[in-house]
Protein backbone atom coordinates (compact mmCIF):
# COMPACT_ATOMS: atom_id res chain seq x y z
CA UNK A 1 0.00 0.00 0.00
CA UNK A 2 1.37 3.57 -1.01
CA UNK A 3 2.01 6.52 1.86
CA UNK A 4 -0.90 8.01 0.29
CA UNK A 5 -3.32 5.01 0.67
CA UNK A 6 -2.82 4.61 4.33
CA UNK A 7 -2.96 8.33 5.18
CA UNK A 8 -5.94 7.65 2.97
CA UNK A 9 -7.38 5.02 4.58
CA UNK A 10 -6.40 6.21 8.27
CA UNK A 11 -8.47 9.21 7.63
CA UNK A 12 -11.64 7.54 6.68
CA UNK A 13 -11.20 5.37 9.52
CA UNK A 14 -10.76 7.79 11.66
CA UNK A 15 -14.40 9.56 9.89
CA UNK A 16 -16.01 6.57 10.41
CA UNK A 17 -14.87 6.77 14.28
CA UNK A 18 -15.63 10.13 14.63
CA UNK A 19 -19.40 9.99 12.63
CA UNK A 20 -19.96 6.97 14.75
CA UNK A 21 -19.36 9.04 17.83
CA UNK A 22 -21.28 12.14 16.48
CA UNK A 23 -24.40 9.97 15.56
CA UNK A 24 -24.75 8.18 18.44
CA UNK A 25 -24.52 11.57 21.13
CA UNK A 26 -26.68 13.11 18.36
CA UNK A 27 -29.49 10.42 18.39
CA UNK A 28 -29.34 10.70 22.36
CA UNK A 29 -30.69 13.98 21.98
CA UNK A 30 -33.00 13.96 19.52
CA UNK A 31 -30.26 15.74 16.68
CA UNK A 32 -29.45 14.20 12.88
CA UNK A 33 -25.91 14.57 12.17
CA UNK A 34 -26.83 18.31 10.14
CA UNK A 35 -28.64 19.44 13.29
CA UNK A 36 -24.96 18.99 15.39
CA UNK A 37 -23.41 20.62 12.30
CA UNK A 38 -25.72 23.48 12.51
CA UNK A 39 -25.71 24.19 16.83
CA UNK A 40 -21.73 23.88 16.05
CA UNK A 41 -21.51 26.45 13.56
CA UNK A 42 -23.78 28.91 15.30
CA UNK A 43 -22.10 28.29 18.94
CA UNK A 44 -20.21 31.37 18.44
CA UNK A 45 -21.59 33.53 15.72
CA UNK A 46 -24.81 34.69 14.08
CA UNK A 47 -25.49 34.06 10.41
CA UNK A 48 -27.52 34.77 7.61
CA UNK A 49 -29.77 32.08 6.31
CA UNK A 50 -27.72 31.62 3.48
CA UNK A 51 -24.33 31.87 4.49
CA UNK A 52 -25.73 29.24 6.84
CA UNK A 53 -27.15 27.29 3.93
CA UNK A 54 -23.78 27.38 2.25
CA UNK A 55 -22.04 26.47 5.21
CA UNK A 56 -23.67 22.90 5.13
CA UNK A 57 -24.61 22.68 1.16
CA UNK A 58 -28.42 22.90 1.34
CA UNK A 59 -31.04 24.31 -0.59
CA UNK A 60 -32.77 27.32 0.98
CA UNK A 61 -36.48 25.15 1.47
CA UNK A 62 -34.60 22.59 3.23
CA UNK A 63 -32.34 25.18 5.31
CA UNK A 64 -35.56 26.92 6.24
CA UNK A 65 -37.27 23.50 7.11
CA UNK A 66 -34.22 22.74 9.45
CA UNK A 67 -34.33 25.37 11.07
CA UNK A 68 -37.97 25.64 11.66
CA UNK A 69 -37.89 22.64 13.63
CA UNK A 70 -34.86 23.88 15.27
CA UNK A 71 -36.96 26.99 16.38
CA UNK A 72 -39.69 24.95 17.79
CA UNK A 73 -37.54 22.97 20.27
CA UNK A 74 -36.32 26.22 21.14
CA UNK A 75 -32.22 25.82 20.68
CA UNK A 76 -32.72 28.53 17.24
CA UNK A 77 -34.21 31.48 16.63
CA UNK A 78 -34.36 34.38 13.66
CA UNK A 79 -34.03 37.89 13.13
CA UNK A 80 -33.86 40.54 10.71
CA UNK A 81 -30.11 41.51 10.12
CA UNK A 82 -29.11 44.42 11.76
CA UNK A 83 -27.29 46.32 8.71
CA UNK A 84 -29.93 44.64 5.90
CA UNK A 85 -33.67 44.91 7.02
CA UNK A 86 -34.48 42.32 3.87
CA UNK A 87 -32.11 39.57 5.66
CA UNK A 88 -32.98 37.06 7.98
CA UNK A 89 -30.36 35.71 10.68
CA UNK A 90 -30.68 33.22 12.41
CA UNK A 91 -28.73 32.43 15.90
CA UNK A 92 -27.97 29.78 18.63
CA UNK A 93 -30.51 30.53 21.86
CA UNK A 94 -29.68 29.91 25.38
CA UNK A 95 -31.01 26.46 25.36
CA UNK A 96 -29.65 25.95 22.01
CA UNK A 97 -26.04 27.24 23.28
CA UNK A 98 -26.87 24.98 26.48
CA UNK A 99 -27.26 21.61 24.75
CA UNK A 100 -24.38 22.14 22.52
CA UNK A 101 -21.93 22.49 25.05
CA UNK A 102 -23.64 19.31 26.28
CA UNK A 103 -23.37 17.47 23.50
CA UNK A 104 -19.09 18.95 22.75
CA UNK A 105 -18.46 16.97 26.41
CA UNK A 106 -20.31 14.23 25.59
CA UNK A 107 -18.38 13.73 21.94
CA UNK A 108 -15.44 14.39 24.00
CA UNK A 109 -15.86 11.80 26.89
CA UNK A 110 -16.42 9.68 23.85
CA UNK A 111 -13.75 9.86 21.84
CA UNK A 112 -11.40 10.16 24.80
CA UNK A 113 -10.45 6.25 24.38
CA UNK A 114 -9.01 7.25 21.54
CA UNK A 115 -7.21 10.84 22.14
CA UNK A 116 -6.69 9.94 25.26
CA UNK A 117 -3.50 7.16 24.14
CA UNK A 118 -1.89 10.03 22.86
CA UNK A 119 0.28 12.42 24.99
CA UNK A 120 -0.45 16.16 24.84
CA UNK A 121 2.64 17.04 22.32
CA UNK A 122 0.97 14.27 20.18
CA UNK A 123 -2.71 15.23 20.54
CA UNK A 124 -1.31 18.95 19.51
CA UNK A 125 0.75 17.56 16.66
CA UNK A 126 -2.35 15.70 15.25
CA UNK A 127 -4.59 19.01 15.70
CA UNK A 128 -1.90 20.65 13.84
CA UNK A 129 -1.65 18.40 11.08
CA UNK A 130 -5.52 17.76 10.81
CA UNK A 131 -5.36 21.68 10.48
CA UNK A 132 -3.49 21.77 7.55
CA UNK A 133 -5.37 18.72 6.36
CA UNK A 134 -8.59 20.86 6.34
CA UNK A 135 -7.42 23.84 5.43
Amino acid sequence: MTSDAVVDDALVRSAFRVMGVLTRVGAAHDLSLTQLRVLGILRDRRLRMTELAGYLGLDKSTMSGLVDRAERRGLLARDRNPGDKRVVDVFITPAGLELADRVQAEIQRDLAPATGRLDPRQREQLAGLLELVLA
